[in-house]
């Protein structure tokens, strides 16, 4: 087994990450049960206060559910990842759009990062939310619980393939220490939000942390929790780091379904002054409104996946036969509304290891149909299962015209997120399935992304059943050699020449990336930055 990157998401934690998070969901589709109760908080519920002026709660709406974990070195939930930049803060954490890392606890950023060595002071007179000071003992705590290999943590896939173990030198400063050069690692710190080890070691806290509790050294402090309706912050008033808080009361509500969540900010009467997820059919309502409506454009996708052992798509020209078949150019236009771009990589065009790779799926169905002949394929009938994220479902009818036009008679299969990856964990047959994915929540660093998706013991190529390919184990040694590459120029290029490969094989490949689509009442707010990933980032927006 590899030690670099498992991505082996704990079973009883799977579905929850697959149904909260925003690397798979854009629009975070979710069980029946919890998008029932998704229109907002209760009148009964802890609204963060009230206030006016300055001193006025900043009413937030997210659009996904903030039931998933909170534990920090657990969860991918959009909601829970989006508070915990708030509330908590790793020994360095990294700008919401550029990610360029910045000293958040610790005092400085490494300026040599080529070694196998970094030291940090930690932030004097820093303390957690319940007035313990932040000392080193927290750092190696939190740093121990991602490496143990006997607690399986996603965090784990994020350090383990570098970093060797953290060490405590004094109350006030650590070493981290590294298996190998790995500069891309800095920026992945943000990732290890440090945590009260007084609190968390205690029995029964993992638990605690997965439901709701969150004590940090951050900006704002959790204030009240309810779940599939709201939770509530208040600044930290002991904080003095790097980013303080601008508002003295925080209420983020939950609200899943588009209307609601529209109608939450939308007209006189509007009860929020930001919302993510914004759908691309409410654009031009909410600017004529007075509201900044601004997109982010990055990883997210729609992406198909093959069932490998499932033929015919066990064969290479099938499978691209069926991507070149796509009209994406009508996608980006009529599901999308302009808002993306056919894919020419597995990275999208502004990361900064794109490179348009070789085999580009530009729309062809003359040559998907001489694939398909090539490939021995007559009279195919496919069945698309895809998650029911809104505007996946927007994007299906195009892909079905597509295949009918090339002779694959398709049809289509929409389904609640969690019953789609039930059915992969359950290892039952299926042909191929669409679906979203947005790993730029963990970062823009291609190789995360990259292992992110792909590796031997990665929870996707499970699901494809593609690992035990020659071609796929080659891929896995490329992308191990290029995370060990200590030259950067080269490591660039050795993973892009095995994106490549990826594209080549396209078992997991993009089909359009698309924008996510931030509404907030300028009138009311400056300083934000529209993400290209879900979630809010208000640590430096203020009221204006």
């Amino acid at each position: 087994m590899r030690e670099d990157v498992t991505w082996n998401v704990p079973a009883l934690h799977r579905r929850a990450f697959l149904k909260y998070s925003g690397a798979l969901g854009a629009a975070a589709a979710i069980s029946s049960s919890l998008t029932a109760c998704s229109s907002g908080p209760q009148s009964t519920n802890d609204t963060g206060g009230g206030g006016t002026g300055k001193n006025r709660t900043l009413t937030a709406v997210i659009g996904y559910g903030n039931d998933g974990s909170w534990d920090p070195t657990q969860t991918a939930s959009a909601f829970c990842m989006a508070g915990n930049n708030h509330i908590y803060e790793g020994l360095v954490d990294t700008d919401p759009i550029t990610r360029a890392p910045y000293p958040a606890l610790a005092t400085a950023v490494p300026k040599d990062t080529s070694g196998t060595s970094w030291k940090f002071t930690l932030r004097a007179g820093a303390t957690f939310h319940d007035g313990q000071p932040v000392t080193a003992d927290d750092v190696v705590f939190v740093f121990d619980r991602i490496l143990d290999p006997k607690t399986t943590t996603l965090a784990q896939g994020f350090f383990v393939s570098w970093l060797k173990e953290a060490r405590k030198i004094d109350a006030q400063n650590v070493e981290l220490v590294l298996k190998f050069p790995f500069p891309e690692g800095i920026s992945r710190l943000t990732l290890a939000k440090i945590m009260p080890k007084h609190i968390f070691s205690q029995p029964g806290a993992w638990d605690d942390a997965i439901k709701g509790k969150a004590v940090g050294s951050g900006p704002y402090r959790q204030t009240a929790h309810h779940p599939k309706s709201n939770t509530t912050f208040a600044a930290f008033t002991g904080y003095n780091g790097p980013r303080p808080p601008a508002f003295k009361t925080m209420n983020w509500l939950t609200i899943v379904d588009a209307a609601p969540r529209v109608a939450k900010i939308s007209g006189s009467s509007a009860g929020a002054q930001i919302a993510d997820n914004i759908p691309y059919a409410n654009i031009q309502q909410l600017r004529s409104g007075g509201l900044t409506v601004a997109g982010g454009a990055g990883m997210n996708n729609l992406f198909l996946m093959f069932n490998t052992q499932h033929k015919p798509f066990d064969d290479v020209r099938v499978r691209q036969a069926l991507h070149y078949a796509i009209d994406t150019g009508k996608m980006v236009q009529l599901a999308l509304r302009g808002h993306g771009k056919p894919s020419s990589s597995f990275l999208n065009e502004g990361n900064p290891v794109y490179r348009r790779a070789k085999t580009v799926y530009d729309y062809d169905p003359d040559k998907a149909k001489a694939l398909l002949k090539a490939a021995g394929v007559s009279g195919l009938s496919v069945n698309l299962m895809s998650v029911n994220v809104s505007w996946i479902v927007d994007c299906l009818p195009t892909i079905k015209a597509s295949w009918d036009a090339i002779g694959v008679r398709t049809t289509l299969s929409p389904q609640e997120t969690t019953a789609v990856f039930t059915k992969m964990d359950q290892k039952q047959d299926y042909q191929i399935v669409a679906a979203a994915s947005n790993p730029n929540q963990f970062g823009l660093d291609a190789d995360l992304i990259m292992h992110y998706n792909y590796g031997p013991q990665n929870l996707w190529m499970g699901y494809a059943r593609w690992a035990h390919n020659s071609v796929a184990k080659q891929l896995f040694k490329d992308m191990d050699q290029a995370t060990r590459e200590p030259d950067a120029a080269k490591k660039k290029t050795m993973i892009q020449d095995y994106i490549d490969i990826v594209a080549e094989q396209a078992v997991l490949y993009p089909v359009v990336h698309n924008e996510l689509m931030t509404a907030w009442d300028p009138r009311k707010l400056t300083g934000i930055r529209a993400q290209p990933y879900p979630g809010i980032n208000v640590l430096q927006a203020k009221w204006v």
